[in-house]
């Protein structure tokens, strides 16, 4: 039995205070409201008249109708005896019980007008025959009998099963399918066989009260009642309690949600000592409130941790038999109940148990209202993946063992089998026994949520009991969820210390590769191609006149070109004088390029000649490369006086968050990550990395330095070429490129087409800048699988990339960003600077030497990176 039914028991004992406090917020619902209906007994239906469905049977018929081969709403169970059986007595008795019941005889059709019906069968003839099986085969004809279909239109919608397991053994199975009968029935079942079975091996007559309807006559006076004034009034309450925004929880999966929402069931359960549900007991009672809603307060407390959502909504399953008549009724009468809460992180547990306390008692006295009516009425989008007012559901059931003592001769114990389906992708589940254990079980579907993810919410669940218990005036915000050991292993997984030695700026290391390898193959651009030689020699007279020009360290130099030797020549000059460039693209509005050059506060602008009208702007000194004439100009190296700390380059954000922002990198954070990656995937002189992102996106950072700092040549695509992928494949064969960067939305068109396979010089795939799809890294092991996979994340605000993965063939559905480069640290918090679980939802912080050294001219805005994203581990 739920203990939602003893909420009313509980009303009449709080204190004037306390029931103020509950009227005013219920708006009369601890007392009849005005214009509600009285208390009125279930008639009996006139003889002849239509049997319709009530409403949770109507939900039934129409789930059966989607998909009649479930078995998420079969009711299983079965009882264990040990002693001599009589089998015959047995059969007597469950053969008279279904005579008596008449939901247990009961099938249902759909008339030609589309209008249902419930039809009460003759009682017939029950056969229990009983066989002999043990072990593997016992439990596998049991599975067989709990999934079997069973077909509402013709029944019979319960199936029983005996069988002989030992000596003096046997085990009784019993399926229902739900639309006749309910948790509560269950226990009716098990209470009056035990007495049928009693009385016919001791001889006597067995006299039950004469039951005062049927089903089908609760059926007709629930659509009456709420057709009316009653029906108004509850739905009423409903709509204000729930508010007009109905909010979805989302928890993270391992996995996708299906489209359909069938899934599997899995469960895992823990033991809550006995102190602590004392405790819990005596904390609810100080209250006002009940044990069942101090364990759904614990309960709501974790998927806001979980989620960080502060509308949350539970299903909570009620009897729904607060009439008299339906007390010895077997039938489907349970409804399900959305309990909101909101919370906060500044929010009290106590405070939190009394709103939760405040809105079951307020549900208790509005039970009537079917939840699909509730739906309907909202006009909530219906949808398969689950019910459309809530995703996971909280039970607590009183086990009421005492029948099982009542049969002579026989040790009797009571068998739950678990369900093959769940209902809700996930629930938890209390059970209170007789002697105060109780057991929380979490159900959830094993398609979405991974066993150590479930394992994680129960041991957090029992933390949040215990400060509920001990401290309710704690925050939400302040229960440590995490062990010392779990805060140690996420500090230390998002933490490398490692250092790379030899800290130089990139440039100076492609001077080193120049001075070594003068002749080898720097720059392919179509036909064309240039020497380390010559591309140093020409970036050092470029880089020359800048200095001549008054570029220094912290310079900040724009430039405008498109993909070519000028531009890399550019580049690279402009880091030999000491500035920092700042990337324009030409293709950028007019707009967006003005508010940058302006806020970046270049005094210098690297272009073509073609371009100067795009560029012209008071103060700022505009260089057509094509037409300079630098023959004049020395070609040995510059020696600016650098550090690390001084300014690299400044790329500018999207704006998606307000207007854009220059994100300022340093030296020493672009060499940390290009050692990094040299350190990770080894380039060499054999190599050869396409360059095709724009330069304006920090990714076309390592695309322009990794390769001319490790002696490898660097292939430029032309303007417009990086969004073809005929063209692309014709780059990569044409040069043999082995290393290239796709976004994974390009990546995917890139896959898709039919010359991929041709590319087989790939060896390195570099995938960021969106989250890669399992779809695209599974066609990349599917098309080439010469080639391995890298799936890098990072924000502009940090050095191009602060985390790594290698893709892997695992058969996950989700690619990980997975762990930090070297000196760097990331840490995915809460909204109250909490480290979150693993595959809990929170933001990711990062540190160390990789971040940015802050928003150009912006010290208001610098800060660390905040970032929404999940937690990978």
């Amino acid at each position: 039995m739920s203990d939602m039914n003893t909420l009313a028991a509980l009303r009449a004992r709080l204190s004037p205070a306390q029931l103020a406090k509950l009227q005013e917020r219920l708006s009369g619902a601890a007392k009849p409201a005005a214009g509600a209906a009285p208390a009125q007994a279930i008639p009996r239906r006139a003889s002849g008249s239509v049997a319709e469905l009530s409403f949770a049977q109507q939900r039934q018929w129409f789930l059966w109708q989607l998909d009649p081969d479930s078995a998420a709403y079969h009711l299983s169970g079965g009882l264990r005896f040990r002693g001599r059986l009589d089998a015959e007595a047995l059969r007597a008795g469950l053969e008279a019980l279904i005579a008596r019941h008449p939901s247990l005889r009961t099938v249902f059709c759909q008339e030609q007008d589309g209008s249902l019906r419930q039809l009460v069968q003759t009682p017939p003839s029950v056969e229990l025959p009983c066989r002999t099986l043990s072990g593997s085969a016992l439990g596998e004809e049991i599975r067989s009998l709990c999934a079997k279909p069973f077909d509402l239109a013709s029944g019979p919608l319960l199936r029983a099963a005996l069988f002989k397991v030992g000596e003096d053994e046997h085990q009784l199975v019993v399926v229902m399918h739900h639309i006749v009968s309910d948790g509560y029935s269950t226990q009716l079942i098990l209470d009056e066989l035990a007495q049928r079975y009693a009385a016919r091996v001791q001889g006597r007559a067995l006299q039950l009260l004469e039951l005062p309807i049927e089903y089908s006559d609760y059926a007709a006076w629930q659509r009456n009642l709420l057709a009316g004034a009653e029906g108004e009034r509850q739905l009423a309450w409903w709509r204000d309690l729930l508010g007009a925004h109905q909010p979805a929880l989302n928890l993270q999966t391992a996995r996708p949600r299906h489209a359909e929402g069938t899934y599997g069931a899995a469960r895992h359960a823990v033991q809550l000592p006995f102190e602590l549900a004392a405790a819990l007991r005596r904390q609810a009672q100080n209250h006002g409130a009940t044990f069942f809603t101090a364990l759904l307060t614990a309960f709501q407390a974790l998927l806001f941790r979980y989620s960080g959502q502060t509308d949350i909504r539970v299903g909570v399953p009620v009897a729904n038999r607060h009439h008299a008549e339906t007390a010895g009724l077997v039938g489907f009468f349970v409804n399900t109940q959305v309990l909101p809460v909101r919370l906060d992180a500044k929010q009290p547990l106590a405070r939190l148990l009394e709103q939760t306390r405040d809105n079951a008692l307020g549900a208790q006295a509005h039970q009537d209202l079917p939840l699909d009516w509730l739906v309907e009425a909202m006009q909530v989008e219906r949808s398969l993946t689950g019910n459309p007012l809530f995703q996971v559901m909280f039970n607590h059931l009183r086990l009421d063992h005492g029948s099982l003592a009542q049969w002579p001769g026989l040790a009797v114990e009571r068998i739950d089998f678990d369900e093959q389906n769940v209902q809700s992708e996930l629930s938890l589940t209390t059970y209170e026994s007789s002697d105060g254990r109780v057991t929380a079980s979490f159900s959830y579907a094993p398609e979405l949520f991974d066993a150590a993810y479930i394992e994680g919410m129960a041991e957090h669940y029992l933390l949040l009991l215990q400060a509920l218990a001990g401290n309710p005036e704690q925050t939400l915000g302040e229960i440590e969820l995490l062990s010392e050991a779990q805060q140690v292993r996420l500090a230390q997984w998002g933490d490398n210390h490692e250092h790379h030695d030899g800290e130089e700026p990139v440039h100076c290391l492609f001077e080193l590769q120049a001075a070594t390898r003068p002749q080898n193959c720097a720059l392919l651009f179509g036909e064309a191609s240039l020497s380390y030689g010559e591309l140093n020699a020409r970036a050092n007279r470029l880089a020359h006149h800048l200095i001549q020009l008054g570029v220094r360290p912290e310079s900040k130099v724009g430039i405008a070109l498109e993909r070519s030797f000028e531009m890399v020549i550019g580049l690279l000059a402009i880091l030999k004088a000491g500035g920092a460039y700042v990337p324009l693209d030409p293709e950028y509005p007019a707009e967006r390029l003005h508010y940058m050059v302006e806020d970046s506060g270049i005094g210098l602008l690297l272009t073509h000649s073609q371009l100067l009208p795009q560029f012209r702007h008071d103060g700022v000194a505009a260089l057509a490369l094509d037409q300079l004439d630098l023959d004049g100009q020395p070609e040995h190296n510059p020696a600016p006086a650098l550090n690390g700390e001084n300014l690299a380059y400044v790329i500018y954000t999207s704006g998606s968050t307000g207007r854009p922002k220059g994100a300022a990198n340093r030296h020493r954070s672009l060499y940390n990550r290009l050692a990094w990656m040299q350190q990770a995937y080894r380039l060499t002189p054999a190599d050869t990395v396409l360059q095709k992102t724009p330069f304006s996106f920090d990714v076309s950072v390592w695309e322009f330095f990794w390769p001319l700092m490790t002696g490898a040549r660097l292939a430029i695509a032309a303007p417009g070429e990086h969004r073809e992928p005929a063209r692309l494949r014709e780059l990569i064969c044409r040069h043999q490129v082995t290393t290239l960067h796709f976004v994974p939305s390009m990546l995917q068109a890139f896959l898709a087409h039919e010359g991929v396979a041709d590319c087989r010089s790939l060896t390195r795939i570099v995938s960021s800048g969106e989250a890669l799809p399992a779809e695209a890294q599974n066609g990349v092991f599917k098309r080439l699988p010469q080639a391995a996979l890298y799936n890098l994340y990072g924000p502009t605000e940090a050095a191009i990339d602060v985390t790594h993965w290698t893709c892997r063939a695992d058969g996950g559905s989700q690619v990980p960003i997975g762990q930090p480069i070297s000196q760097t640290k990331t840490y995915v918090l809460d909204g109250e600077l909490n480290l979150v679980p693993a595959g809990v939802a929170g933001e990711l912080y990062l540190g160390g030497i990789g971040l940015a050294r802050g928003y150009l001219e912006r010290p208001a805005l610098t800060s660390s990176a905040s970032l929404p994203i999940l937690s990978t581990r």
